[in-house]
């Protein structure tokens, strides 16, 4: 475990903080991606002695290595850097993708070595002196539009606020901003939450749990006893952990609000449904066409106030709605009033790929969900929809689409199936849709695009829609659902022009 100095380290590094003694501790950071990159940076900030090691040494890694050597760190490159652990590490700060089985991190614990991921060192590096409340989102689906939604009512209400975490931004880059930060927006998936043991939120939200990422959760490296199902809820139940104001959960999925139940959060806090009817007492729902709030008024035993109308929230969807509801819960939690909510929902434009009309043409809509890359996110957005034609397929990343066709057999015209796993879902329509006519189609180059949407055209009458609800992730043939559905929206504007 080395010399005295790392024994020195160790002792502090249970309750490192901004202004531990860095310079005694030797850190390795796991992975150069934009996570990696930020941690190694704040690492080098406080004078910590950083290496970082990453198997892939492409043009972009090097890059990044170089300005991080420029900084003083070590950086190792190339096939074979992540086998073995040096001797004389003290703290292990891993990327959020890599498993606990992955050789640097299973040896790391074997010698008791602590494993933080990048989101767990910027709570650290924020405390004691630059303390930043943060809001965080979880969720099967949704996470991303409802972070978005909540910086939106957040600048509405005139806080200076960032959405970071797993949208896009690390949180430790925002940590180490200049800027005076009110409170973070801050999105987290389960890989992320996995490698976290301290942080607590002012209030957290789990929008809802359905089974995703369940290959990341087999294998070594795991609470033997659970199931991969089982460590997946395990590790979205950590961002309930230590909650100070308010645990959002979503009243027509009970695991959430078990989650709830199940938490050692801080006395006080408080646990708050949201939901598509009328909301009970601590509860966000909606009545009539108003979003509205039981459970941040003072007279929430017998009145609710109008937060915004359902017209304020784009696309309108019944998912979408729910997912404004947990924003709003989170942001009413922090003391946003009424009227930024219904700003925040107005004003925002969400990204691509979500629900989103790219061509109408004869009578029928085409809509691109490409972002739907499991089969509950594909559920949302059919439960919008009353006569589809379903585009469907790519990574099932071990999913079952039983549940997914049973409940929508009666809204399919047709089905168009592509990808990796295409019989995955074709197996789900044969058992439980057999006379929804199916296109399988094998190819696996990127062009099927434009023939999975000649086939669904030819499935489609008017007043249907042409849904590209892949229910898989994208990386089979695209780099990245917003490519795939770049391809098919291009592909259906083609179609009569």
């Amino acid at each position: 475990m080395g010399g005295g100095a790392a024994v020195s380290a160790l002792d502090w590094m249970a309750d490192a903080d901004r202004l531990s003694p860095w310079p005694q501790a030797k850190v390795v950071v796991a992975g150069l991606g934009t996570s990696g990159f930020a941690a190694a940076d704040g690492l080098l900030e406080v004078g910590a002695q950083v290496r970082v090691l990453d198997e892939n040494d492409n043009q972009v890694n090097t890059e990044k290595g170089t300005v991080l050597e420029m900084l003083d760190a070590t950086v190792e490159l190339g096939q074979g850097t992540t086998t073995t652990l040096p001797d004389d590490v003290d703290l292990v700060v891993t990327s959020p993708g890599w498993r606990p089985s992955a050789p640097l991190l299973a040896q790391a614990a074997a010698r008791g070595i602590p494993i933080w991921g990048e989101v767990e060192l910027a709570w650290r590096m924020q405390h004691p002196d630059r303390t930043v409340p943060w809001l965080a989102v979880t969720g099967t689906n949704g996470k991303t539009t409802t972070t978005q939604m909540l910086e939106s009512i957040l600048l509405a209400a005139g806080l200076k606020t960032s959405a970071v975490g797993n949208i896009g931004r690390p949180v430790m880059e925002a940590v180490l901003d200049e800027t005076p930060y009110d409170v973070f927006a801050v999105e987290l998936s389960s890989f992320q939450l996995h490698w976290m043991n301290s942080v607590q939120m002012h209030s957290a939200a789990v929008l809802n749990l359905q089974p995703d990422h369940l290959q990341w959760y087999e294998g070594d490296g795991f609470d033997d006893e659970l199931s991969p199902m089982q460590r997946y809820r395990a590790d979205k139940s950590r961002i309930f952990h230590h909650v100070r104001h308010s645990c959002v959960y979503n009243v027509a999925d009970q695991a959430t609000e078990q989650m709830v139940e199940q938490a050692d959060v801080i006395e006080g806090a408080r646990a708050i449904g949201f939901t598509l009817g009328v909301p009970g007492m601590s509860m966000l729902g909606v009545v009539d066409d108003l979003l509205v709030d039981r459970a941040f008024v003072e007279q929430r035993k017998d009145s609710a106030m109008e937060l915004a109308r359902v017209d304020d929230v784009h696309p309108n969807a019944p998912h979408n709605i729910e997912n404004a509801l947990a924003a709003a819960a989170l942001a009413r939690s922090f003391g946003v009033t009424p009227r930024a909510v219904a700003d925040g929902l107005r004003n925002l434009q969400l990204g691509g790929h979500r629900i989103q009309t790219v061509h109408e043409h004869d009578g029928v809509r085409w809509i691109d969900d490409s972002k739907a890359t499991n089969p509950h996110a594909a559920n949302s957005s059919m439960r919008a929809f009353g006569s589809i034609v379903w585009i469907a397929g790519g990574q099932a990343k071990g999913t079952s689409f039983d549940e997914l066709v049973q409940t929508h057999a009666s809204r399919l015209r047709g089905a168009v199936l592509l990808g990796v796993d295409r019989h995955v879902v074709a197996e789900a329509l044969a058992k439980h849709a057999p006379e929804v006519p199916v296109a399988v189609l094998d190819s696996t180059e990127t062009s099927v695009m434009e023939e999975a949407v000649r086939a669904a055209s030819g499935m489609a009458k008017p007043g249907d829609v042409v849904l590209m609800a892949p229910g898989c992730a994208s990386q089979d043939m695209w780099s990245g659902y917003d490519a795939r559905g770049n391809d098919f929206a291009e592909a259906a504007r083609r179609l009569g022009a």
